[in-house]
């Protein structure tokens, strides 16, 4: 580049500034990098119309991220949606194996629970926790 062609040290800085928010904001989206060249018998009009594409830029880079973080939170929404349901089926299965098991496997288990809630890190790697468990629930 050229500096003759600049009277101050602002055009300068301006054009180099302008050069790399437009190849930055054009690398992100994926676009052609633009270039403007300042000369010096409009370089006012010059710098608005810098400042113009970099907002136009900016806007949008902008609307990109906001189209993206709304298509995460619908991703999101039904991910929720998803695992309140399979809740709601485990928790009508737990109640279903309550009411069908023995108050002896019952008592047998509530023994066990207490143990299993207060002290997680005692029980061995491989072994899961009944409300762990993939495939089925806990009674």
């Amino acid at each position: 580049m050229s500096t003759g062609m600049f009277q101050s040290p602002m055009e300068v800085a301006v054009y180099q500034l302008h050069n790399f928010s437009i190849s930055f904001f054009s690398s992100l989206l994926g676009g052609d990098v633009v270039s403007v060249k300042l000369d010096n018998s409009a370089s006012g009009a010059s710098v608005v119309a810098i400042d113009n594409k970099i907002e136009q830029a900016m806007d949008l880079v902008k609307n990109h991220l906001m189209y993206a973080v709304r298509e995460e939170v619908e991703v999101l929404k039904e991910q929720i949606k998803e695992l309140l349901e399979k809740n709601s089926q485990l928790e009508r299965e737990n109640s279903l194996l309550k009411t069908l098991a023995s108050p002896e496997q019952l008592e047998k288990f509530q023994s066990r629970l207490p143990m299993e809630v207060l002290c997680p890190e005692e029980q061995s790697p491989g072994a899961a926790a009944p409300a762990q468990h993939s495939g089925g629930s806990a009674v």
